[in-house]
Parts: C-alpha cells; sequence; structure tokens
C-alpha cells in the first residue's frame, strides 16, 4: 500500500483489470452483503427440517447490488439442492408466462432427483395449464405460443383464469413435488415492485397459503424503496408475511475490502490514499465502486495505484457512467418528464433526499394536479419512486449531481 518508489515500478496490466461495471453482473469480491447471506442460509436450514419461514424482500436504489445479490442467493439454493428459478417483472405485463419459465426452470431441477417420472409429469402438466391460461385481451399471442411441455394440459388445476387461485394451486403442487425429494424451491422475482396489482395481490395470498401449510416454497422477491409499500397496499398482511432487507451502499470498511481484495489477489498494490479517494468518488454505491475502480486500474501507469490515478481516472468513470448508467435512464423521459426531473435535482442540490411535490411545482410555477401525470409516468418508468405520500425521490443515486452537471 505504499506509494511508488522508482526502482520497484511496475507496470498495471490493464488485461487483468479485476472490476467489470455491469447490469446484474457479479463484482470480484461480494462484500457488505453477509447479514443477508446468512439470513438465507437460515431460511434454507429451517424449510429444509420443515420448519415455517417467511419468504424474502430485498429493497433499495439502483446500483446498490439487489439483482447480484439474488443472483447469489439463488446459487446458495442450487447447493442445497433445491428447485430455482428467476425472472424480471415488467410493468404492464402478464404475470403467467414469466412465472412459468421460472417455475419450469424449478421443476427441472427437481426433476433430476425425482425417482417418478409420472409425478414430475403431473406438475408439468398443471403448470403447461397455467401458463395457457393467459389474459383473454392477449389470445392471439397465446394462440401463437405454446409451452415447451409434451405432456396434455391438465384440466381442473391452476386454470380457472382467476390469477389468485391458480397460483395457490400451482405453487402447492411445486412445492409438493419438492418435498417428495426433500428439498424446497426458491422463486426470485426482481423489479417486483412493476409486477401488476392484481397479479402482486395473488402472489401475496399464495405466499401467506403455503406458509401456513408449511410448505417448502419461498419467493425472494427484490426491489425498488417503496417495494414495502406496494406490498402492504395489496395485502394487510404482507407486513408480516414476508422479512425485509434494505440492500443499501457500502460503509468505508466493506467498500475498502471491495476494492482491495480484487487488487491484492492480482498482486497489485493501492495506497490508502487512493482507497479514501475511491470511496469518496463512488459514495460506497457497489455499482460506482466497479466502475470507478476499472477506471483507476486503467489509469495507473504503474505499480502501486496512487490517489492521483483515482483523480486522472475520475473523469473517465463518469463519462461511462454518463452514457450507460444515468443517460440511458434520462434518454427514456419524454420533455415534460426531464423537467420535473431537473426540478428535483435543483431541489436535490447537495444531497440525494427526498423532496416535497409540492415543491417541485413551486419551482415550475405549476398546479401540482398539472404536473401528476409526468410524476406517474416517471414513477412507471422506474425513474423516481414515492415512498410517502407527498415526497418523491431518485431511484438512482447520484442522479440530481448528474442532472445538475448535463444542465451546465
Amino acid at each position: 500500500m505504499s506509494a511508488r518508489n522508482a526502482d520497484t515500478l511496475r507496470e498495471v496490466d490493464p488485461v487483468r483489470n479485476p472490476f467489470a461495471p455491469g447490469a446484474g453482473q457479479r463484482p470480484p469480491e461480494l462484500a457488505g452483503r453477509e447479514r443477508e447471506l446468512g439470513a438465507f442460509d437460515v431460511v434454507l436450514e429451517r424449510v429444509a427440517r420443515g420448519r415455517p419461514e417467511r419468504s424474502l424482500v430485498l429493497t433499495g436504489l439502483r446500483g446498490v447490488g439487489k439483482t447480484v445479490l439474488l443472483g447469489e442467493l439463488r446459487s446458495m439454493a442450487l447447493r442445497r439442492g433445491w428447485g430455482t428459478g428467476k425472472l424480471e417483472a415488467r410493468p404492464d405485463a402478464d404475470l403467467r408466462r414469466p412465472l412459468f419459465s421460472a417455475l419450469h426452470r424449478a421443476v427441472r431441477d427437481l426433476a433430476v432427483k425425482h425417482r417418478a417420472p409420472d409425478r414430475v409429469e403431473q406438475v408439468l402438466a398443471v403448470l403447461k395449464a397455467f401458463a395457457l391460461r393467459t389474459n383473454p385481451d392477449n389470445a392471439r399471442l397465446r394462440d401463437r405460443w405454446q409451452p415447451g411441455i409434451d405432456v396434455p394440459a391438465a384440466q381442473g388445476r391452476a386454470d380457472s383464469g382467476d390469477i389468485e387461485t391458480d397460483l395457490v394451486e400451482l405453487f402447492t403442487d411445486v412445492a409438493e413435488l419438492a418435498q417428495d425429494v426433500s428439498t424446497g424451491v426458491a422463486l426470485l422475482i426482481d423489479e417486483m415492485q412493476d409486477v401488476a396489482p392484481d397479479d402482486i395481490s395473488a402472489l401475496c395470498a399464495a405466499c401467506h397459503e403455503l406458509s401456513q401449510s408449511g410448505a417448502p416454497l419461498v419467493v425472494v422477491g427484490a426491489g425498488l424503496p417503496h417495494l414495502p409499500t406496494v406490498l402492504s397496499a395489496s395485502k394487510s398482511y404482507s407486513e408480516r408475511l414476508f422479512r425485509y432487507a434494505r440492500i443499501d451502499r457500502l460503509d468505508r470498511a466493506d467498500a475498502d475490502f471491495a476494492v482491495g481484495a480484487p487488487i491484492e489477489r492480482e498482486e497489485v498494490g493501492i495506497t490508502e490514499d487512493a482507497m479514501a479517494a475511491l470511496y469518496h468518488q463512488s459514495g460506497g454505491y457497489p455499482y460506482f465502486i466497479q466502475a470507478y475502480g476499472k477506471a483507476a486500474w486503467d489509469a495507473a501507469p504503474a505499480d502501486p495505484i496512487t490517489d492521483e490515478d483515482v483523480r486522472v481516472a475520475a473523469p473517465e468513470a463518469e463519462a461511462e457512467l454518463a452514457v450507460g448508467f444515468f443517460g440511458s435512464r434520462y434518454e427514456r423521459a419524454t420533455p415534460a418528464e426531464r423537467e420535473y426531473l431537473l426540478a428535483m435535482a435543483e431541489l436535490t442540490e447537495g444531497k440525494d433526499a427526498d423532496v416535497n411535490t409540492s415543491d417541485v411545482a413551486v419551482l415550475l410555477g405549476r398546479k401540482p394536479s398539472s404536473l401528476s401525470p409526468a410524476r406517474d409516468s416517471l414513477i412507471k418508468k422506474g425513474l423516481v419512486y414515492s415512498g410517502e405520500r407527498g415526497q418523491i425521490s431518485f431511484t438512482v443515486p447520484h442522479f440530481g449531481h448528474f442532472l445538475r452537471t448535463r444542465a451546465e
């Protein structure tokens, strides 16, 4: 960690750069998530022993590593021999088809261990019936699509058309298949706040039903900070149905480990001042740590990496974030929505915090009601969220700074 010595200068090879910023891409060191991993390990063990356990919901801003953590939890379940399936919810999209795909994957995991092919086919038949019972509004699409299951669809099971009834029956059958082989099923749902209201209500009801019976199926959801509010609005008992975990930025010690450990494995050094500079630039957000870490490594002419390398690399990292992280989201906004975002940015100068919607209206010289369409559309696009009535916040850390810089 010492400063450079002219007699021992060693080139930093860009090919060996350990940092890899990318959406949902696992960092070289998954630091600061030991509590969540430990809690899920307890869930897996309790379910294995036939004990009832709540499903899990991870919440946080974009860039804190929720998707990465979902992937890690899935790997933990797979190592335990569980059936697993993962899906990403989309606004206004029917849930049956992505649920079918995720649970089909889970059933295939279980089928490898199951000794009764007929039993597996029974569950696959129910799964197929569930998938084919799509929204009548999507009839034309339904007629063109067929699930990749070579058994006839079951009749009278998970095919009523009522999503809540069908989910309870489907989850029960899949869970019982797992119980046959003394294991469980983990269904992982990313962007859970985008699940349609009727579908989120059905998911809660199905989880509630299974928790009462002790069936070995758990749902692990991940979403933006207002996801608990979405769930509570759907079913009042959702507050007791899920175990909630807020995923936030890393503290200094964990951020230093996320940077230092992969650098050390590559037998390269980094100074204490460089570590401090990286933490300052990234704010401790995992995605930003990867972005600034990668840029600092590439900018370093020799070992060790110094705070000067971090300073030189910062514009490159910021340019990369401006295009791939901030810019792609900003481009999705309409002119009216961008006006709203810029007003929020002005009100949050010097901090990334909640703002009052009434303050946005005052700044823009408009009535609050006239801004509701822009605000609601931004929420739907996942650019902002409302944690409390009358308040609005960016879903992306440092987005306000990006917008203010862009406007200069």
